[in-house]
């Protein structure tokens, strides 16, 4: 039987009809309209004209309660957490009998506004069929003269003459209560504590199956690397999540910097359908001139040069942008995957679902809080990642910094610096150390974007301090345990990795204050130890 009944009533064009569609279309509502019941109840077809002389019949029959018979019998159809709305209730008997069956369970929604507003629209339904020529002819029933009374006994009552469609559905949502638990802690958010590359694609991975929706921000200058078999796959837009998860929702923030061809390929390679996918209309659209304009980053900082910080400085500059800003909403190959993030976030929320937004590169590229001018071109903090995929603060439940037990850096250009390192080592220093083979450090170590070669260099205590005070990480994420000892790899369970890995761990955990919950021994899929009590 359903857990909830929703009644709504008001006079004809106080606009029941439209929060009613509203209704089952966000909150998947089950709609049950009374003329509906009366073919049900009268078991044969029967024309509109007829419904409501039929209606006014059965209630003098049954003094109203027909409608909470019918009710009942299709409540018991349904499941247990259906919430069902009957549009309309006309008359008093009728919401009576519906209490009476149905207790607390019962709320009941009043429409209502100055007759000479429902007039108006009346004589506005442009298209519409129309029973009767004007609005005076409909107030000619008894019925609907006297429905304005039932705002007397109802529980919620709106005014709609000052408000939109869309403040109606929210007032009547709030007084329902269906934002009352949006606020529950349901985001995990995972980001990077170094210089990007840390392994978060293969954490994500692991993780994915856990949520119902997967969000991703940031550009195509990010590349995050997942095990698959019989060759890695690189996520540059999607979430890392895309391919090992079949039914989570996939989102693209607003904040995020598309390139139309490298999203459209992913979607393509992940065999997305349309309906998983939601790219916010407002997410920024690189284009050629961008990717022209960062040639110069390239060679001085050892940038990507995939035009996300060009794109980026354009959306900034609004309407003075050269060329034009064009975003998702403008391109007409999107469109299917276009629709407002907000919304489907707050869908997800309302369903209690859980959300994991995977943030790119890490907080030693952070525009505002790494070494300027080596940095990326946007905020890659947790807080910069929530504001990109425009999820509140208060929402988070855990956040996870990945961090790897050698940090590396893009190698610099010929003419210039990728950035500060505050003690660079060699890869057979590594391998040395590691007894990883020097030939799969070499074929490791190439970023995932550019294919470019990696600087690697010793742990940084400091860095690791200074990211955990700018994201205040629940959970740690160790990656490349094998780079302190190949014997990591066959390792299982934590007991099993080597006394030197155990203390590192042990000490990263007093400096960043939060446990190291994943522990990465190895590119491959059952390769993390998996400590968390969550």
């Amino acid at each position: 039987m359903a857990k909830r009944i929703i009644l709504l009533s008001g006079p004809v064009c106080s606009g029941k009809t439209t929060l009613g569609d509203a209704l089952v279309e966000r909150y998947d509502f089950v709609r049950l309209k009374t003329r509906d019941l009366i073919r049900r109840r009268l078991g044969t077809a029967i024309e509109r004209g007829a419904l409501q002389k039929a209606g006014e019949s059965l209630d003098r029959q049954t003094k109203g309660r027909w409608v909470s018979e019918e009710l009942v019998r299709v409540s018991l159809e349904l499941k247990d957490d259906a919430v069902v709305l009957v549009d309309a209730v006309r008359i008093r008997s009728q919401i009576a009998a519906i209490r009476d069956a149905f207790g607390s369970r019962v709320t009941h929604v009043h429409l209502t506004a100055p007759e000479d507003e429902l007039a108006r629209r009346y004589a506005e339904r442009a298209g519409q069929v129309k029973e009767l020529s004007s609005y005076s002819a409909v107030r000619q029933n008894p019925t609907e003269r006297q429905v304005e009374r039932l705002q007397a006994i109802a529980d919620i009552v709106i005014d709609t003459k000052r408000a939109t469609a869309g403040d109606v559905v929210v007032r009547v949502a709030a007084q329902l209560g269906l934002y009352g638990r949006d606020y529950e802690r349901l985001v995990d958010v995972m980001i990077g504590g170094e210089y990007g590359s840390e392994g978060k694609g293969h954490i994500a991975s692991h993780l994915a199956n856990e949520y119902d929706v997967l969000v991703r921000v940031g550009g195509p200058n990010a590349g995050h690397k997942v095990y698959e078999e019989p060759e890695p796959f690189t996520f540059h837009l999607l979430p890392s999540g895309s391919r090992r998860n079949n039914r989570a929702l996939i989102v693209i923030g607003p904040g995020a910097v598309l390139s139309v061809t490298g999203i459209l390929d992913e979607i393509a390679a992940c065999q997305l359908d349309a309906k998983r996918v939601c790219i916010d209309p407002q997410a920024m659209i690189i284009e050629d001139d961008d990717l022209a304009k960062e040639r110069d980053l390239v060679a001085k900082i050892g940038s990507t040069g995939q035009g996300v910080g060009m794109a980026t400085s354009r959306k900034i500059l609004r309407t003075n942008a050269v060329p034009e800003v064009r975003l998702a909403r403008d391109v007409a190959e999107l469109a299917p995957y276009v629709r407002d993030s907000r919304t489907a976030l707050d869908d997800a929320f309302s369903s209690r679902q859980r959300v994991f937004l995977e943030g790119t590169q890490g907080a030693g590229l952070s525009i505002h809080h790494g070494p300027y001018p080596h940095v990326t071109s946007r905020d890659t903090t947790v807080a910069g990642c929530l504001a990109e995929a425009g999820i509140a603060p208060s929402r988070v439940r855990k956040v996870i910094m990945v961090v790897r037990t050698y940090p590396i850096r893009v190698a610099s250009p010929n003419t210039g610096t990728s950035g500060p390192m505050s003690n660079e080592i060699t890869r057979e220093e590594v391998s040395d150390r590691s007894g990883v083979p020097l030939e799969e450090i070499i074929r490791t170590e190439k970023t995932s974007t550019t294919k470019k070669d990696r600087r690697i260099g010793e742990f940084e205590w400091v860095l690791l301090r200074k990211a955990a005070s700018l994201n205040a990480p629940t959970d740690i994420a160790l990656t490349f345990a094998d780079y302190i000892s190949v014997k990591n790899k066959k390792a299982r369970r934590f007991e099993q990795l080597t006394p030197e890995t155990i203390r590192f761990i042990e000490e990263i955990e007093r400096v960043a204050a939060a446990p190291v919950s994943l522990i990465s021994t190895q590119f491959h899929f059952r390769s993390i130890i998996d400590r968390r009590a969550w």
